[in-house]
């Protein structure tokens, strides 16, 4: 069993920049593969990034690319998305999740947080 709980979220202007944390419970998570999605008013659940189990290995949406970061601390139990550049659009309720296998594919993981509201304003 693996609890996840994510923060940092919170209303930023177009152009700044933002971290989000995911602190994961359970000895699995140095084995678990993360991902972050997001979901936007009225639209569906978004691949956003994914890592694997030791961070050889990142995925990440392609209007994402050279924005965001995604990285793991395995010795704390948390992966990070660091977004730079962060546009109106980018505003969602954004998730981690883990899972077996590193994948964009939502069904493929496992366990989920409750979320954390990021908000850019233009």
């Amino acid at each position: 069993q693996v609890q996840l709980a994510e923060s940092g979220g919170r209303l930023v202007q177009a152009g700044d920049s933002l971290q989000l944390s995911c602190a994961a419970s359970g000895r699995t998570f140095s084995s678990a593969a993360m991902g972050w999605f997001r979901r936007a008013p009225g639209k569906e659940r978004e691949f956003v990034a994914a890592i694997s189990y030791n961070g050889g290995r990142t995925y990440y949406l392609d209007s994402v690319k050279g924005r965001f970061t995604i990285s793991r601390d395995n010795a704390k139990n948390t992966v990070y998305l660091q977004m730079n550049s962060l546009k109106p659009e980018d505003t969602a309720v954004y998730y981690c999740a883990a899972g077996v296998v590193i994948t964009t594919t939502p069904r493929s993981y496992n366990y989920w947080g409750q979320g954390t509201q990021v908000t850019v304003s233009s």
